[in-house]
């Protein structure tokens, strides 16, 4: 963590989404913390680079809002998942979050670009308290990664072995950006990071199609769009690198 927030009881937040589908097991109630040490060129939640803005919210108040869906969400697994942003910036506070989610009987979720600087028992807690690792994978290869997101993928990929090696379930998260990760090279070495370094801890890979829904939030900032020309990737081009993962490398993609 180069930033961090140390508060267990108030979090600054850009938004809250109380039925969320996609974000983990079941219907989700999904957290976006404000905060984010990466700077991708595709962002779609700009707004929330910045751990000044948002919104202040204590942990009372967001458990009381948590308890008033709870029959929505104990059916199917669901639960709270932290986004943002970057999670793992206000880590005090989603340990916090985490341990009185659990007591409710519900799923934790933390959704991550996996950039951890330390490896200590603040982490460990976290850990102990997530049942699911959405894990970002921008780029395999380092030095289009920085280009990408302006940070090593040196963090992300130690990480994930990391988790891995506590057997704590992981989705591995790739968009799919036209000219910047869809190259089959780079699909290949994901596929075989994937398979021989994280191995059955991956239930699944998300194959994720760039889109320009978050662009107008950088006009808003007054800051150029740089990938204003860029389309979004064919459905034709999801599949081949889903069949490219699953038919090679035997990987289970969605």
């Amino acid at each position: 963590m180069s930033v961090s927030n140390q508060n267990e009881n108030i979090a600054r937040v850009q938004s809250i989404e109380s039925c969320g589908a996609v974000d983990g097991f079941g219907l989700r109630y999904v957290v976006f913390l404000q905060g984010c040490q990466f700077k991708c060129r595709y962002c779609h939640n700009r707004d929330t680079w910045n751990m000044a803005e948002g919104r202040a919210m204590s942990i009372d108040d967001m458990m009381h809002d948590i308890r008033s869906y709870m029959h929505f969400y104990r059916p199917n697994r669901g639960g709270v998942t932290v986004s943002g942003g970057e999670a793992t910036l206000q880590m005090p506070f989603v340990i916090n979050l985490f341990r009185q989610v659990k007591a409710l009987g519900l799923t934790t979720c933390l959704d991550t670009n996996g950039c951890i600087l330390r490896y200590d028992d603040q982490l460990e807690e976290m850990l102990k308290n997530t049942d699911l690792v959405m894990l970002d994978i921008k780029h395999m290869d380092e030095e289009q990664h920085k280009k990408l997101t302006g940070m090593t993928n040196r963090h992300t990929l130690k990480f994930a072995k990391y988790l891995s090696s506590k057997n704590i379930t992981m989705w591995i998260r790739y968009v799919v950006v036209p000219g910047w990760s869809d190259q089959e090279s780079n699909v290949r070495a994901l596929g075989e990071f994937v398979r021989d370094s994280l191995g059955p801890a991956v239930q699944y890979v998300d194959i994720l199609p760039y889109h320009e829904l978050g662009k107008y939030k950088w006009a808003q900032y007054g800051e150029e769009y740089e990938l204003e020309n860029v389309q979004p990737p064919s459905k034709e081009e999801l599949e081949r690198i889903r069949a490219i993962l699953n038919s090679e490398y035997g990987l289970a993609t969605r």
